[in-house]
């Protein structure tokens, strides 16, 4: 999978695409130690469902990271990005972090958005849970990959899962660079003081919400308050954590059916 880079006047972001179809989706990823550029092809042979009716971007965050980083500054540079790359009128899916960017993209940026689906993510961060993400920032800061990995791991995956996948996940970590951790810790801080509640009221495209009832991470009435305000279906997983995105069999056919339905609701 070729990864290219946008340029603008003031940010560069790399991205890669997949697929032939007219239509346009747009994947925004959650947090990740490792950057979703190196699981290129893996991210394109889950989603091979969309291949051919549309065209396929991910997004990462920009390239040159600024101490302070936030969920706005990243939606409105990947918002940047997008008009850089003349896309617009997109199907949009953001995971945990890059829900909560797709949220603020929708809501500011209706002329980029047709149709959004939010999973497993928040509009507002409270102090309890963005005391997990600034632990992780710690551990990033602390430079033992080992532990953030698993410390992550943990928190988003089922327990079955993290237990069957310890040795693969204990030699990923020994791939994290300095550089990986750098950037983990500026975006994972880039949630505090979360609260784009007052935004919702502006998005009108349809909204489908994928929540998971043992979130871990963001707890399950994140998602259960931003269905309640944009009064839009929602469908709550259970046993897949937090990363329903990976973990759940169904979870891009019930993207793509949301895409592709006449009627949404």
């Amino acid at each position: 999978m070729k990864i290219e880079t946008i340029k603008t006047d003031a940010l560069a972001m790399q991205y890669f695409r997949f697929g032939t179809g007219r239509k346009t989706f747009v994947i925004l990823p959650g947090l990740s130690v490792k950057s979703v550029m190196d699981f290129a092809d893996a991210v394109a042979e889950a989603y091979k469902i969309f291949a051919d009716g549309y065209t396929v971007y991910v997004f990462d965050r920009r390239l040159d990271l600024p101490p302070v980083y936030t969920v706005k500054d990243m939606a409105l540079d990947t918002a940047a990005a997008f008009d850089a790359l003349g896309i617009k009128d997109a199907c949009i899916f953001g995971a945990s972090q890059g829900g909560m960017m797709a949220q603020i993209i929708a809501a500011e940026r209706p002329d980029l958005v047709c149709r959004t689906v939010l999973g497993s993510t928040s509009a507002r961060l409270d102090e309890v849970h963005y005391r997990l993400f600034e632990h992780w920032a710690q551990l990033a800061d602390s430079g033992n990959s080992t532990e953030l990995y698993l410390s992550f791991a943990k928190e988003i995956y089922p327990q079955s899962l993290f237990a069957e996948y310890r040795e693969t996940l204990l030699a990923a970590a020994a791939g994290v660079t300095e550089e990986d951790m750098r950037r983990f810790a500026v975006m994972a801080r880039g949630t505090k003081d979360l609260d784009i509640i007052s935004l919702l009221p502006k998005i009108k495209c349809p909204v489908l919400v994928l929540g998971v009832a043992e979130d871990q991470v963001l707890g399950a009435e994140a998602s259960e308050a931003i269905a309640a305000r944009l009064k839009c279906p929602i469908f709550m997983y259970s046993g897949c954590g937090h990363a329903a995105y990976d973990t759940a069999p169904d979870y891009k056919e019930k993207i793509f059916s949301f895409f592709e339905a006449e009627n949404y609701r």
